[in-house]
């Protein structure tokens, strides 16, 4: 088995262990794109580890961040980046430690794209931490839920022009689409923030305010995906919208996330669909 094969079922594996809202739709993808989708991925899950880490002191995550980010702007030395991470490998997960290896994964003629944008989500990131995320107005809210999500959708967006030159998406949609989803996970997380000490909401807004920021945002991911004519990337768009969107529900009657039940009898009614 050559090295790339390995590499890509390493990838997948990964992806699996790291997010399985995501590991579902990816295989709705066609396998060159479902490989590079894969690889853009991991890079960014790999940045949002040491953003999340719970242990790591802010000081450290912002000098790692701003680091990497610099490293993505030029050709990327993997033998540099395991020095930079070496003194925090022990506490760092299995998909930070290998960012190498996903940037090696994506195709050649594309991933200068995905190295960019994870260096600016890195870099917002790194903004992000020296602000202590204090979150003040919704201009704020929307500016940290730009680096950490609507980038993915724009990254998104570049991916499926590449991969076919006739899909034409709209900008601030990708970013609503990002967006809507991050909003999902924060109204989920709340209570776990809310005890580091984080609190993702405007001064003065309630989670009632939340609710409607991530609906508005989801029903323009919507509008996103009707731009795309194109079956498989319409499945994979799809499905983490009918998610977090039965989770947005399943919210408001007070319980904390839907069941595997619920989510295969969404993925099924999705299947059935196209």
């Amino acid at each position: 088995m050559s090295e790339a094969v390995i590499l890509h079922r390493e990838a997948m594996d990964v992806l699996k262990q790291t997010s399985r809202t995501f590991f579902i739709p990816i295989n709705f993808l066609e396998p060159t794109l479902r490989k590079t989708v894969a690889s853009a991925y991991l890079c960014m899950r790999a940045i949002d580890e040491i953003e999340d880490h719970p242990d790591m002191e802010a000081e450290t995550k912002r000098q790692l961040l701003t680091s990497i980010s610099e490293s993505l702007k030029t050709t990327f030395d993997a033998e540099k980046y395991r020095e930079l991470i070496k003194p925090y490998e022990n506490s760092l997960p299995i998909v930070t430690k290998r960012l190498a290896d996903w940037i090696l994964l994506c195709p050649p003629d594309v991933v200068e794209k995905v190295k960019e944008s994870t260096a600016v989500m890195a870099e917002g990131m790194a903004k992000w931490i020296d602000k202590d995320w204090r979150i003040k107005t919704k201009e704020d809210l929307d500016d940290y839920t730009y680096y950490v999500a609507g980038l993915v959708g724009c990254m998104l967006s570049d991916l499926w022009k590449w991969h076919d030159s006739n899909i034409e998406t709209d900008r601030e949609k990708a970013i609503a689409f990002g967006r809507g989803l991050q909003a999902v996970n924060i109204l989920r997380n709340q209570d776990e923030d809310w005890e580091r000490g984080v609190r993702f909401l405007p001064d003065d807004w309630d989670r009632e305010d939340l609710f409607l920021y991530a609906k508005q945002n989801l029903a323009m991911g919507s509008e996103y995906v009707k731009d795309i004519n194109n079956r498989s990337i319409t499945m994979f768009c799809k499905l983490p919208l009918a998610l977090a969107s039965s989770t947005l529900k399943a919210m408001k009657i007070g319980r904390e996330k839907i069941s595997r039940k619920e989510v295969e009898s969404i993925v099924k009614e999705l299947e059935s669909q196209h």
